[in-house]
């Protein structure tokens, strides 16, 4: 079978849906812009996404990134931080009162600089994955539940 280079590739699925590259929108998502622009601003308040992206329009109330976000926050922050107690517990012997007022203020600090960065990368994820709605599609419990014989 012989073609020419100016057939086109045959394409099944749904061909009208745009590129979304899974990296350059979590990144965009953790510099607090928006995943599909890169423009406009993701968070209107510390932890509270915007509703719609003031430049391009795109809905972004749907997000659900609830949990995630600080689970990644602990399990980065737990490794650094114990790894960074052990290291120093090793090096200098100092009383429990005092790593105790040297990485309690540092893990909170911390805590409070990763969380926005990290909860805009999820939300990245999800729209370069098209979940939760950024596909068009409704994907509420009650259809999941109903479409499983589940209700």
């Amino acid at each position: 079978m012989t073609g020419s280079p100016s057939d086109s590739p045959i394409r099944f699925g749904g061909s009208d849906e745009s590129e979304r590259p899974l990296g350059r929108s979590i990144l965009r998502g953790m510099l607090n812009r928006c995943p599909r622009c890169g423009t406009g601003k993701l968070f209107r308040a510390f932890l509270k996404p915007v509703d719609r992206c003031a430049v391009c329009d795109e809905n972004i109330s749907h997000q659900r990134a609830d949990d995630l976000p600080p689970y990644l926050v602990i399990l980065v922050l737990g490794h650094l931080i114990v790894g960074g107690y052990m290291l120093t517990d090793m090096t200098f012997k100092l009383p429990l009162w005092a790593h105790l007022a040297i990485w309690a203020p540092i893990t909170i600090i911390a805590a409070l600089a990763i969380i926005q960065p990290i909860k805009g990368g999820v939300i990245g994820l999800q729209w370069a994955l098209r979940m939760h709605g950024f596909g068009g599609h409704d994907d509420t419990p009650e259809d999941w539940d109903q479409g499983n014989g589940r209700s």
